[in-house]
């Protein structure tokens, strides 16, 4: 399995999360849409702490994740961001065993 996974804590400014989550909805509708090599796009609230999101990415391999960067809607999300994230933290994971969606598999 070639798969390519990142794991993202954004910290949101105070007042933020509203906005935030609308525009994560936004890209979120196209990542479905143009993304079939997206396997996993899991955006998250964390319970007791308003201000946290976190991300679960998963790609097919390394270039499903080039292309993600590359579409509009990811670069309007990377843009747009700034306005409401104090800070960011990622992961980048190289899956070596597990379960994964049946995409994934093949």
């Amino acid at each position: 399995m070639a798969t390519y996974g990142l794991f993202v804590r954004f910290t949101l400014r105070d007042g933020a999360a509203e906005a935030f989550d609308a525009l994560m909805q936004e890209t979120t509708a196209g990542i479905r849409a143009h993304e079939p090599g997206t396997l996993v796009y899991a955006c998250h609230q964390v319970e007791g702490a308003p201000n946290e999101r976190i991300f679960f990415e998963l790609y097919a391999d390394r270039a499903a994740f080039e292309e993600h960067e590359r579409q509009p809607h990811t670069r309007h999300f990377l843009t747009e961001r700034s306005k409401y994230v104090e800070k960011t933290e990622v992961d980048r994971l190289h899956p070596y065993a597990g379960k994964y969606p049946a995409e994934a598999e093949k």
